[in-house]
């Protein structure tokens, strides 16, 4: 089994700010994704450095309000935030690079 890694969001300018976990960086996409002001027609830009390396994943994301499933616990509202994410090309860039 894969283990948890950690993932830092950076900026364009190469400020890094908050940590976000996940087996996959696709998932701590997803988590910055939900968190962020991003829209369909207007996606933002994710970058997340992974600690340890020297490789930065590019994505763009988004959330949009979409039905509760229906098997949904009672406390859960109608209407949830779905996140979405692109992997964007280059996909992962080298730090040596930027």
């Amino acid at each position: 089994m894969s283990e948890t890694r950690n993932f830092v969001l950076r900026d364009e300018k190469g400020n890094e700010s908050g940590v976000f976990t996940g087996k996959q960086p696709r998932q701590a996409a997803l988590k910055v994704a939900n968190r962020g002001k991003g829209t369909k027609k207007k996606p933002e830009k994710i970058m997340l450095r992974e600690r340890g390396t020297k490789k930065i994943h590019v994505f763009v994301g988004w959330k949009e309000m979409v039905a509760a499933p229906k098997n949904k616990p009672d406390w859960m509202p109608d209407k949830i935030n779905k996140p979405f994410v692109k992997k964007q090309k280059p996909g992962i860039i080298k730090l040596e690079t930027v």
